[in-house]
């Protein structure tokens, strides 16, 4: 990673959330992606334009995955990859809520080294570098140490919760819902919410930022099954997700 690869992401991350936001104030134009696989809008479009020319001009030799452009075995020659959601919650987007966010991460070996999840309407910038910590806006931030599931907060959609997927029954813990996973893994980081599962295959575009940033930020960031989350992966998805602090390893005990 080069020392400046952070200050990269902040940057684009930053010019990422002009142009959406501008498209925000407007009315977007709206699609629905081939095989149900969800919306996509102008602005989804613009930013990773703009993010791809801007990256992969920076880093010519880096490796290029975003949920918007579509994908070749070109990346799996690099030793570095962008991975990019240039709208991580396009329904929030269009439905003019604040709760989308732009996510962006570097991996190395299959471990991402530097990650961006910015919030434009909520002013949240959170980024992370390997081995130096998660911030807020610039200021240090660390995921809880609650440790009992039965109180705790967990971010998780409703299907997440059937008993099938648990040992004894869906725990009792107080769910919440954001509809970006990106700010679902940084609100964890934050502190904000004990944990966070997705238990259905899930794009690492989504994850790949929030995995260092709630891990920088002292937590535990898996797959559904507890193995390492590991990144650039030919078919890019992981299978589930569990973020957490101390909730991680009694949420991951309860699961089936």
């Amino acid at each position: 990673m080069q020392a400046t690869d952070l200050d990269l992401l902040v940057d684009a991350a930053r010019a990422a959330g002009d142009i959406a936001t501008s498209h925000f104030a407007a009315a977007t134009e709206v699609w629905d992606k081939p095989g149900n696989a969800g919306p996509v809008t102008e602005a989804d479009l613009a930013v990773d334009t703009m993010l791809r020319t801007t990256l992969c001009a920076a880093r010519p030799d880096y490796g290029w995955l975003s949920e918007e452009t579509e994908d070749t075995p070109a990346r799996l020659q690099t030793d570095h990859q962008f991975i990019v959601d240039p709208i991580d919650g396009t329904r929030a987007f269009i439905e003019k809520s604040k709760d989308w966010s732009h996510s962006l991460a570097i991996a190395h070996n299959g471990e991402v080294t530097a990650a961006v999840i910015y919030l434009p309407l909520r002013d949240m910038l959170f980024a992370a570098r390997k081995g130096s910590g998660a911030t807020l806006n610039g200021a240090p931030i660390t995921t809880t140490v609650h440790a009992s599931l039965n109180d705790s907060n967990v971010l998780a959609t409703r299907p997440n919760m059937d008993p099938k997927y648990w040992q004894s029954g869906a725990p009792v813990f107080k769910r919440h819902f954001r509809s970006s996973l990106a700010y679902r893994m940084a609100l964890v980081a934050q502190g904000r919410f004990d944990a966070m599962l997705t238990l259905r295959p899930t794009w690492e575009w989504d994850i790949a930022a929030g995995t260092l940033i709630v891990t920088e930020a002292a937590g535990t960031a898996t797959t559904r099954t507890g193995a390492p989350l590991r990144f650039n992966n030919p078919h890019p998805q992981v299978d589930g997700v569990i973020a957490g602090g101390m909730l991680h390893a009694p949420l991951l005990a309860a699961l089936a």
